[in-house]
């Protein structure tokens, strides 16, 4: 539980961030990328000997390495749609850590994705309504970003999955009641074909 004088700078820091990347309502969307691959050392030359020079030779800076080429472009969230074989797991109010009861959960939805490859994955982080924008945009991202971790844990690659945080701005109940406010408090999967 956060003191009020720690609640009160994070949630500075959290808008400081927001201001400088941008506005606090438009989802934070992030997709799983690979590292490029190292460039290879160069081949050593063979050199005639040469007498000392008096003056020492300026040191050759290396050859910046080639960039990877474009990354793939990140698919829009319109693109993805619900299937009924992957659930939801919710999460404690102002956590994400995956629930024991939701590992059960993820296991399947890792065996549907496992024997689906040729499907893309979209997780939406999820919060209730108590806290500020920002703050649950970037929990519901930190959400998100545990299930994906889970699901790579089980052997689904990172570069299928792409998160978002909607915050709280997608609920499904919308009562003022703590049974409401659980059900809001969710990574949801949709998918689309690669």
């Amino acid at each position: 539980m956060l003191t009020r004088a720690a609640y009160a700078t994070f949630s500075s820091l959290l808008l400081m961030g927001l201001i400088i990347s941008g506005c606090a309502k438009k989802p934070a969307t992030t997709a799983a990328t690979s590292a490029p691959a190292p460039a290879p050392a160069p081949a050593p030359r063979a050199t005639a000997p040469q007498a000392a020079p008096s003056t020492p030779a300026p040191s050759a800076a290396p050859a910046p390495a080639p960039l990877a080429g474009p990354a793939a472009p990140r698919p829009s969230p319109k693109e993805f749609a619900a299937v009924d074989a992957l659930k939801d797991i919710h999460f404690e109010f102002d956590k994400y850590d995956i629930r024991p009861e939701d590992t059960r959960t993820l296991d399947a939805n890792a065996s549907w994705l496992k024997s689906n490859a040729e499907n893309l994955v979209l997780i939406e982080g999820h919060c209730d309504e108590r806290g500020t924008n920002e703050y649950n945009l970037a929990l519901g991202e930190r959400r998100a970003k545990a299930t994906m971790n889970y699901l790579v844990s089980q052997g689904i690659q990172a570069n299928r999955i792409t998160i978002i945080s909607y915050g709280e701005e997608r609920p499904v109940c919308n009562e003022k009641t703590d049974s409401c406010w659980a059900k809001n408090r969710r990574a949801h999967f949709l998918v689309k074909p690669r």
